[in-house]
């Protein structure tokens, strides 16, 4: 986290922080103890307090499934992600989580917040 915070500082460039786990399953880089959940959402939390100069820190639901998701808000995520047309990175990995744009606005609505809807610039539309 050290090197994206001090790239930041330097570039600015970084317009959102998301933590996602490697997903070993279909790999041939094989680990022994691969990150959980709680290492994940530690992440998120270290991540919201240490990169204060990234102003978006998106929750993972595509590596975490919907439920750790939606924990992630109340870990500092500010951003839930997106409906995905196509997703090749993750899924090739094994890890097969999809999601509409109602499921998403449900968890979020049920995390407690208000759901929004932004441009890859994290420019609110609505």
């Amino acid at each position: 986290m050290q090197r994206i915070r001090a790239q930041q500082d330097k570039s600015a460039g970084f317009t959102a922080f998301i933590c996602w786990t490697f997903q070993p399953q279909h790999t041939v880089l094989k680990i022994d103890n691969p990150a959980g959940v709680a290492e994940y959402l530690r992440t998120q939390a270290l991540a919201r307090i240490f990169l204060d100069n990234i102003e978006n820190i998106q929750s993972s639901w595509v590596t975490q499934g919907p439920d750790i998701g939606q924990v992630a808000l109340k870990y500092g995520a500010n951003d839930f992600g997106s409906v995905m047309m196509e997703e090749n990175v993750v899924s090739s990995a094994g890890t097969t989580f999809r999601l509409n744009a109602a499921q998403i606005e449900s968890l979020i609505r049920d995390a407690g917040y208000e759901p929004g809807r932004r441009n890859n610039w994290y420019q609110l539309l609505n």
